[in-house]
């Protein structure tokens, strides 16, 4: 089968509007769903980060509370630690689109830091984007959306229906007041349409070869959806 690229942060912390630096990472359930699903249907898996350097999981992700009691903890966690891939990333600046059938990009509050002023991971998307290449980016994800610039500024996503973690989750999660900025609110400004669903509740977006999903209840949902697009 075909090669899926993974385009994980390599952030392992959060700048706060207060100069706070809060640990973070990439979210486990948005690699792991998507994994087990690419994986089960024969694609093979490659993982690129900022500089190559192996991506930090969000601890906060791996709590019973935020995976539905502690069997399905447990169960995220041995899937984490069954994903080998995450393990020997490759560069994220020297990775070659045409090698590559589809490309999904986890969330975690990761992307807020390094994906979202990365030109790297900027040019990526807008080939992906152009190539009509299947693209998933889900969560908080889609901050690397802002990092996909033309020379004139203006955002190549711009008109596009996504979703994405909203102000509302963010208010929920206890960040709102806390961020520098809120990715719904970033988005909307570049010119991006956020379908804004229900929180928690799974909301994909499909718009043209881009799917979308608005929180980690969505992982699974929106890699069914890219799946069908490589069918």
């Amino acid at each position: 089968m075909s090669k899926i690229l993974f385009v994980v942060t390599g952030a392992d912390h959060w700048t706060l509007a207060d100069g706070t630096k809060h640990p973070t990472g990439f979210w486990a359930e948005e690699a792991v769903a998507p994994y087990q699903a690419f994986k089960a249907a024969g694609h093979e898996i490659v993982v690129a980060t900022p500089g190559g350097v192996v991506p930090t999981v969000d601890r906060g992700s791996l709590a019973p509370e935020v995976n539905g009691g502690q069997e399905n903890a447990d169960r995220i966690a041995a899937a984490l630690a069954g994903f080998s891939e995450l393990r020997s990333p490759v560069e994220l600046d020297e990775v070659d689109l045409d090698d590559y059938a589809a490309v999904f990009y986890p969330g975690g509050h990761g992307p807020m830091e390094d994906l979202a002023v990365h030109p790297g991971s900027g040019r990526l998307l807008t080939r992906a984007l152009e190539s009509g290449k299947p693209l998933g980016v889900v969560c908080h994800a889609p901050a690397a959306l802002l990092a996909a610039t033309r020379a004139d500024g203006t955002n190549v996503f711009a008109g596009y229906d996504v979703a994405a973690f909203t102000n509302a989750e963010e208010t929920q999660a206890g960040f709102a007041d806390k961020a520098k900025w809120l990715l719904q609110d970033r988005l909307t400004e570049a010119g991006v349409n956020v379908r804004v669903g229900e929180p928690w509740v799974p909301n994909v977006v499909v718009d043209r070869n881009l799917v979308t999903g608005q929180n980690p209840a969505s992982s699974a949902p929106l890699a069914a959806e890219l799946l069908g697009k490589l069918a």
